[in-house]
């Protein structure tokens, strides 16, 4: 790699880490915004409902729509709104006016993450596409490690808007490090809103989509509900809980960092047997979870695997759409992420519905069963992938 690249690496790296320190940083300070506004702890928690489903409804569309335009334009002015966004945000007086920020942060946000690894895939040499791309993924995990509870703590001492003011002040950071670092002669795709959208009929991407949102959903369904699981069933002291959550935190930065090794020998193939071991290492926490010991390493098995697959499946819809619709190449980075909301969304409702009619380690087998239709799911697409290759083999 160039200097170049390694800097636009740090950069997209970066760019991943303030996105991510923005979307999240909203958890921890549900509490604030909430006495502040003088509204429900539930209407509160809708405003990170809202920022998921905007994120998942408006990226792909608008990625569609703005991929005709060359990218370093188009990735100045998106940060430029992101800066808007979380600017407006702390400027809220309303809920409503909030709500507003944040779906205006949320589909900047997915356009932006589809760009980063639309550039990291073009810009970068074939064998470090891979490495390049879990790098960026990690921004998101560091974002959650550190970025988040830094903006927490900023917002507990200077009120939930100072918050927002550090993730704007992060967003002047990443636009002044992207004008320098992201490549001035990348030109958009020149093709129509419609035949990029093809690409979503496509069977083997319908199929695809579906497996990153089934394995994250599959963890989700155990993730969501850690703290009740933590302190009712492990009976883990309350003031430690925060540290279990670091403890994952900081393991699932390895899992992205082995998905990125993952992805150049054969990931999809592999992945086809991973997503079975995160069956058995969330059905086994019903039986690990009788102790402290080794329920919490179980945990911090669950959280090694979380996302190894996130490399893989992102070089894999890329290189779909560059053999089927080479013009929808970053609508097909933006599928990734996309899918990985979606998966959030399911875990967390099948383990509402867990939760609410069975007992409350039940989450544990069922988040296994989500994982088995994962690796069905990958079984189906790598045996489509062999056929594929048999064909073209035979043209030849």
């Amino acid at each position: 790699m160039t200097k170049h690249q390694k800097l636009l690496t740090l950069n997209l790296f970066l760019l991943t880490f303030v996105l991510g320190t923005s979307e999240f940083v909203i958890v921890g300070l549900l509490s604030e915004v909430s006495t502040d506004l003088n509204i429900s702890i539930s209407t509160a928690g809708a405003l990170v409902s809202t920022f998921a489903i905007s994120f998942a409804i408006g990226t792909p569309i608008l990625t569609a729509i703005s991929s005709r335009f060359s990218k370093y334009p188009l990735m100045l002015t998106l940060i430029v709104l992101f800066i808007a966004g979380n600017s407006l945000s702390a400027l809220s007086a309303t809920y409503g006016l909030l709500i507003v920020s944040r779906i205006l942060t949320a589909v900047v946000t997915g356009i932006l993450i589809a760009l980063a690894m639309a550039v990291a895939s073009e810009v970068m040499p074939t064998e470090k596409r891979g490495p390049v791309i879990s790098i960026i993924f990690t921004g998101f995990t560091i974002a959650s490690v550190i970025g988040v509870p830094i903006g927490t703590y900023i917002g507990q001492l200077g009120g939930w808007r100072m918050s927002f003011w550090f993730t704007a002040l992060l967003g002047i950071i990443s636009f002044i490090a992207s004008s320098a670092t992201i490549p001035k002669g990348l030109i958009g795709a020149k093709s129509s809103f419609n035949k990029q959208l093809g690409l979503l009929t496509n069977s083997r991407i319908i199929i695809a989509f579906f497996i990153p949102a089934l394995s994250i959903g599959a963890t989700y369904t155990v993730y969501t509900y850690l703290t009740p699981l933590l302190l009712d069933v492990l009976v883990v002291p309350e003031r430690s809980i925060s540290l279990v959550f670091l403890l994952y935190g900081v393991v699932s930065i390895f899992s992205t960092i082995i998905g990125g090794k993952l992805v150049t020998r054969n990931g999809i193939g592999k992945l086809r047997y991973i997503f079975l071991i995160q069956a058995v290492i969330l059905g086994l926490f019903y039986i690990s979870s009788t102790s402290i010991v080794f329920g919490l390493l179980n945990i911090s098995f669950i959280a090694l695997i979380v996302y190894t697959m996130n490399s893989t499946m992102q070089l894999y819809f890329i290189d779909l759409a560059d053999k089927h619709y080479p013009s929808a190449k970053d609508l097909a980075s933006s599928l990734t992420p996309v899918s990985v909301n979606i998966g959030i969304a399911i875990g967390s409702t099948l383990g509402g519905f867990v939760t609410t009619n069975m007992k409350l380690i039940d989450v544990s087998w069922f988040g296994g069963i989500v994982a088995i239709v994962a690796s069905s799911l990958t079984f189906i697409s790598y045996h489509l992938d062999q056929k594929s290759s048999i064909q073209t083999k035979c043209n030849v």
